[in-house]
């Protein structure tokens, strides 16, 4: 019977370390080649602090993402505790729980809110909106003030951050509701950017930033923008999950993810901690936003921001090469060029983007909820669309027909 048995080879072990994190891990490292005994926060078990911009405030390099509720004040309490006191959410998030939730947190301890770099967002331009949505925030969240506040979903600054867009953060800023402001990104990022540090009053940017992303010499520029021009960013989307579910199995079980993810336990990390690790070597980024909805994963990613172990050249490369030949599993943003193959009206990046949030995150009521506001004529015109010039032009060759039809029937 015995003899029977499958072998639990070392592939297995790779396959389940890649797709669940490895305990090791979870313990910073202070005796391997290159780690940092000098550094007192990290040795005493809180994450580091790094300049966010122009603002004067140090914010923690892991922030801590909005997916929780009511339910979770323990890890509130624990990534208080290690240091984790940049706190993203957004009006939307759980369709508000997420901002209930850190309310429900201050009102059991009062005195932890002047401990947080709080930041909320949300997705409207209109300054009447932003004043409604604002004070709802607050309201939420049981605090008079956020320290930043976010326009949600930015895809063109151009249009969005107008003259009255100025005005209300100004206004907004001598009431004393808010400290700083700026944006979040999911698309047509660089430009974004670039434009942002132009206008000379935005405080800070969140976007997608990773290790597929963060080697294009167009978010170089960007980011570098950014950086003269005072702005404070943020990181999120560092895991750079796919896209679609077909791809799912590309991320555990060829050999170069195997590979990838072996050298990277020999040096303390999971494959998902040295994806940290790389966009953290850049100190340009103030700090990584991570969803941390269970106390394993909060404290994964606090022994990554404690590990000072480095990546190696040869570590990023690999990284950089895995990227390169998985690209067609990943929408990079770049919407203008499929949007505009085939109608601007389209959100393709969009559906895209709730296609990994469903099969890259396995997150099927966010995914879902985004998709069910979307306007009926859209969603009709979605299924109609050719996409034939739309994959013609995407540079990673992405086969966005299928894809959006398939999240389409998923998702309807």
């Amino acid at each position: 019977m015995f003899g029977d048995q499958k072998k639990f080879t070392r592939r297995d072990f790779l396959k389940k370390t890649a797709a669940a994190g490895f305990g090791s891990a979870l313990l910073p490292l202070t005796n391997v080649p290159g780690a940092d005994a000098s550094s007192k926060a990290s040795s005493a078990g809180i994450v580091p602090t790094r300049p966010f911009g122009k603002t004067g405030v140090d914010v923690s390099i892991l922030s801590l993402g909005g997916v929780l509720d009511s339910n979770d004040l323990l890890i509130f309490r624990q990534a208080l505790k290690s240091g984790v006191t940049y706190w993203d959410t957004a009006d939307s998030y759980g369709w508000g729980k997420n901002e209930k939730a850190i309310g429900k947190y201050f009102t059991k301890f009062p005195g932890d809110r002047e401990k947080v770099f709080l930041v909320t967002k949300a997705a409207t331009s209109d300054p009447e909106e932003l004043s409604e949505k604002l004070d709802r925030s607050l309201q939420r969240m049981n605090t008079s003030y956020v320290d930043m506040y976010f326009i949600h979903y930015v895809k063109n600054v151009k249009n969005e951050l107008t003259g009255d867009v100025k005005t209300w953060a100004e206004k907004a800023k001598s009431q004393g509701k808010i400290k700083f402001f700026g944006f979040s990104t999911h698309k047509n990022m660089e430009n974004s950017m670039q434009d942002a540090a132009r206008l000379g009053w935005v405080d800070g940017i969140m976007m997608s930033y990773n290790y597929r992303l963060m080697v294009k010499d167009e978010m170089k520029k960007a980011v570098d923008t950014c950086v003269r021009a005072g702005i404070g960013l943020t990181a999120m989307k560092t895991q750079a999950v796919f896209t679609a579910n077909f791809y799912a199995s590309i991320g555990s079980e060829t050999d170069d993810a195997l590979n990838m993810t072996d050298n990277f336990l020999k040096k303390g990390y999971t494959a998902e901690q040295a994806k940290l690790r790389v966009v953290w070597e850049n100190p340009h980024i103030a700090s990584i936003c991570s969803a941390m909805p269970n106390m394993a994963i909060l404290k994964e990613n606090i022994a990554a921001a404690l590990n000072k172990t480095n990546l190696s050249d040869n570590d990023k490369k690999r990284l950089e090469t895995y990227a390169h030949r998985t690209a067609s599993g990943y929408c990079a943003g770049c919407a203008d060029i499929c949007e505009n193959a085939v109608d601007p009206q389209l959100p393709i990046c969009d559906i895209l983007r709730y296609s990994m949030y469903l099969h890259g995150y396995g997150d099927q009521i966010t995914a879902a909820r985004l998709f069910r506001d979307l306007p009926a004529d859209v969603k009709t015109n979605i299924l109609k669309a050719d996409y034939a010039e739309a994959e013609k032009w995407c540079p990673h060759n992405i086969q966005i027909g299928r894809i959006l039809k398939e999240a389409i029937a998923e998702l309807a």
